[in-house]
């Protein structure tokens, strides 16, 4: 049995361009779909977040229309009832990453909030890289890749193929006239080679050990690609 350490974001508000606050938090499918395949594969979870706050849902990713259907919706908040890791997150300054045999980011706006701009996430995401164990990150999960600045100020994820919620799905969403900043923008600014899919559908990139999903219907893939390194 494996330790895997799931970082996620402690925002449950995401700032827009004009100041005002869009509630946010975690996407429930993100967390909820590699957290079973984690847990049905016999490997432990382990939560952490800045401060060690419990993290937030966001309430718009258990409704019906977020998930095909109330039945799914249903199943992902009773995955999310069923998971004490969630209740009990340990706070990012106590991360051992020698403890853990991967780590995994899910998404939602709220890593656009605090984990975009967490410099003790960034050193675990560059730790992580440099270490070779699998380090998956999901639709705006990589908005803490950001944060991964290294002495030579160079981003740790430069050069590297990665994806991540699109200019095209935000725009879709709605959201992305609001923003600040988005998030395919930003990833290539550091000098990732971010590569696209068609909105919505599953898209999943591999490079080296780093594994990145770009929406939520990435979760799965990503999920078994993180399973699959660790055998």
């Amino acid at each position: 049995m494996a330790k895997i350490l799931f970082v996620m974001t402690g925002a449950d508000s995401w700032t827009l361009a004009d100041g005002t606050e869009h509630p946010t938090g975690f996407w429930a499918e993100e967390f909820a779909v590699p957290y079973a395949a984690v847990k049905e594969a016999g490997h432990e979870v382990v939560v952490a977040t800045p401060d060690g706050v419990v993290p937030p849902v966001d309430r718009g990713s258990l409704a019906a229309a977020a998930n095909g259907g109330q039945d799914r919706a249903d199943a992902f908040a009773a995955t999310l009832a069923a998971s004490t890791e969630l209740r009990s997150p340990i706070k990012l300054s106590e991360v051992d990453l020698a403890d853990y045999a991967a780590v995994f980011y899910p998404g939602g706006h709220g890593p656009m909030e605090d984990l975009a701009v967490n410099t003790v996430s960034g050193e675990i995401l560059t730790a992580a890289l440099a270490s070779g164990k699998p380090l998956a990150v999901v639709c705006h999960g990589p908005a803490a890749l950001l944060a991964a600045t290294k002495a030579d100020g160079a981003n740790a994820f430069a050069g590297y193929a990665v994806t991540g919620f699109t200019n095209a799905e935000e725009i879709q969403g709605g959201l992305a006239d609001k923003a600040k900043w988005l998030l395919q923008d930003r990833l290539v600014e550091i000098g990732a080679d971010f590569r696209e899919g068609a909105p919505w559908a599953p898209n999943i990139v591999v490079d080296r050990n780093l594994i990145t999903g770009q929406n939520p219907a990435s979760s799965a893939g990503v999920a078994e690609e993180l399973l699959n390194s660790l055998t």
